[in-house]
């Protein structure tokens, strides 16, 4: 999705106020935008997965290359405080319970020769994932289900723009609790650990500062998305991530009236809390 006309020859496959959605290669579409103009590139690429899924994914000796040229595209299109998110699945090499590197190569390849900066590491645990692969945890038992995603923020410049008060998490009970009274629970000091406790411990900032292990269920069967599949007779895409995800980071990463694209939208999930938000 953009704010921006792509190209004179390219229609958009609908379009709202906030932003187009074209069906068409990335690589030539992100070709038609002004270098520096995107705020935020949040986007969830075909895995590299043993296994051939019908939306189609390269194998991974030859993946990290063709990632690459979608990286490359990208830094150049990024604003200098723009940032680029990419969540990537894990998998296992083929016949052997030996987990495979290839994110961690798109990772390096990325930082190394392309010339991102990694802002931060995340993680997206998916407490609803089924078991897999299932000869080595149903089968065999001997591994564990493999239910977290790395989710790399790569960034132009060191300073990219960020604010986590926007996407601060509820208090638990205790610390609102603490809040109330903090003579109650705590005393200011320094702690072991070397942290220094202060009285501003226990001031209410709106919420707590989110870890960077972020844990969505990816569970959403019955919603517009789904409906509208079944309203048209169309199949659903097989493997959505869930809106709160790219939320997460649209809400971190961009003020109001950025520009977002995702380049493998899929259901276009990303597209869908930008216009929203």
């Amino acid at each position: 999705m953009s704010r921006q006309p792509i190209s004179s020859n390219m229609k958009p496959a609908y379009s709202t106020a906030l932003g187009s959605a074209f069906v068409g290669d990335s690589r030539e579409l992100l070709r038609e935008l002004d270098d520096g103009s995107l705020n935020l590139v949040m986007t969830s690429p075909p895995f590299a997965l043993q296994r051939k899924k019908e939306y189609g994914n390269k194998e991974q000796h030859e993946y990290v290359d063709w990632l690459a040229e979608f990286g490359q595209l990208v830094f150049e299109k990024l604003a200098d405080d723009g940032s680029f998110v990419i969540d990537i699945g894990g998998a296992y090499e083929k016949g052997v319970p030996v987990r495979s590197l290839y994110p961690f190569r798109v990772l390096i390849k990325f930082c190394d020769e392309i010339g991102f900066h990694l802002a931060e590491e995340f993680y997206w645990h998916n407490p609803s994932k089924l078991p897999s692969p299932i000869e080595w945890v149903n089968k065999r038992k001997i591994r564990t289900k493999d239910s977290v995603n790395t989710v790399w923020w790569f960034s132009k410049t060191p300073w990219p723009k960020a604010n986590v008060s926007n996407v601060l998490a509820p208090y638990s009970d205790r610390m609102k609790k603490l809040i109330e009274d903090p003579d109650k629970f705590y005393k200011p000091k320094v702690r072991p650990s070397g942290h220094d406790i202060g009285k501003g411990f226990a001031k209410d900032n709106g919420g707590a500062i989110p870890p960077n292990l972020l844990s969505f269920p990816n569970t959403e069967s019955n919603g517009r998305y789904m409906a509208g599949c079944k309203a048209v007779g169309e199949k659903g895409h097989p493997a959505r991530f869930p809106g709160k995800l790219p939320e997460f980071f649209i809400k971190f990463l961009t003020d109001p009236g950025a520009t977002v694209v995702d380049l493998f939208a899929g259901s276009n999930a990303a597209g869908e809390v930008a216009f929203a938000d």
